[in-house]
């Protein structure tokens, strides 16, 4: 099991254990496992209790973004399998396009049914179970059902593969599987459930992202203090309710609780960012500069800290120290409103120095 350099961040509640136990495991392979998708995250991975709670555009918005932020997008059995807690399916051949073709299923839907674990393999070759799944899926996609349907209606389902021999059908917004003596919903006891976990941390978890949402900023610091209580590995709780009681004014508060999110995970870059504004605004300037030295130091291209570094410098008088920061900038955004401030700082101090000599 080699995680090594590996940052997994956990969409959703997973469904087979405590995110902190898979946290242990991943970090004895050398990497991280997190909640959420803070910067540095090296793979996303969608959990399939994300069905319940939000619908299919709210997922879908979720995913896009992960694919653009992230890149690798992996489904919860794949994080299993990443793991060695779930055996490999039986080998495939099939690639996703000879998937597509011969069955005649939608891509988009195809890649969320993949990613919500609708087939036996969570990443191409894909397998001929697949294909009779995929085509069994295509025939209620064409009779009007959408992938989130589908999806949703396995989720109370044993291995997918036992799908194979029953026929599929939409009824509503629910699928049902149709042998030689019954008609009976997924989720119904003729198929094997899995045993599901409660999750009391992702809960608050999702309660308090509502109400950050709302912004009842204050409501949503304790609900995500109740998540961090719950969890003692999860550093995005504390850190979600670092950015709610800043926004709530409550400074002091705010500091701690970044202070916190770092004790548990200390390339929380994101964290070392927002606690330096903290303690600038608290008129900490040199706790606040080191804190976007470490940020740096663990994020070399983060453009947002390396600015600020530099206007930190200017206004603690570090003149030398804030030309080569905006400098360094420039390097890394050569055109937006931050970069043309940027510009604007170098000619300032230029004219300053020019001014002092003379």
């Amino acid at each position: 099991m080699e995680f090594s350099g590996a940052s997994i961040g956990v969409v959703g509640a997973l469904r087979a254990f405590p995110l902190r136990s898979a946290a242990r495991r991943i970090s004895q392979g050398g990497g991280r496992l997190h909640r959420g998708l803070p910067r540095g995250t090296t793979m996303a991975i969608f959990c399939r209790s994300l069905l319940s709670r939000l619908d299919a555009a709210a997922i879908e918005s979720r995913v896009e973004q992960a694919r653009a932020d992230v890149g690798s997008v992996r489904s919860e059995n794949g994080l299993m399998r990443l793991m060695g807690l779930l055996p490999k399916p039986a080998a495939g051949g099939m690639p996703r396009q000879s998937l597509l073709d011969q069955s005649g299923l939608g891509a988009k839907t195809l890649d969320l049914l993949v990613l919500f674990d609708a087939f036996e393999h969570d990443t191409e070759p894909f397998s001929f179970r697949d294909l009779i799944l995929a085509k069994k899926y295509a025939g209620l996609e064409k009779s009007g059902a959408a992938w989130h349907d589908i999806a949703k209606s396995l989720h109370g389902v044993g291995p997918v593969g036992s799908l194979t021999a029953l026929t599929l059908q939409a009824s509503g917004d629910r699928i049902v599987a149709e042998d030689a003596f019954s008609l009976a919903e997924l989720d119904g006891q003729r198929l094997l459930a899995l045993d599901e976990q409660a999750d009391t941390a992702e809960d608050y978890f999702t309660h308090a992202e509502t109400a950050e949402q709302a912004g009842l900023f204050a409501e949503a610091a304790v609900l995500y203090g109740h998540c961090a209580a719950v969890d003692p590995s999860d550093a995005t709780a504390p850190f979600n309710q670092g950015n709610c009681l800043r926004e709530a004014g409550d400074l002091d508060a705010a500091q701690l609780a970044y202070a916190a999110s770092l004790k548990r995970d200390p390339a929380f870059v994101e964290s070392w960012f927002n606690c330096a504004d903290v303690l600038r605004q608290l008129g900490r300037l040199e706790a606040a500069r080191a804190h976007l030295q470490r940020a740096i130091t663990i994020d070399p291209l983060y453009a947002d800290a390396v600015y600020n570094l530099a206007a930190l410098d200017y206004e603690m008088g570090n003149l030398e120290e804030a030309v080569a920061g905006w400098r360094r900038y420039l390097e890394l955004d050569e055109s937006s409103d931050w970069a043309r401030r940027a510009r604007a700082g170098i000619t300032l101090v230029s004219q300053a120095t020019r001014s002092q000599a003379g």
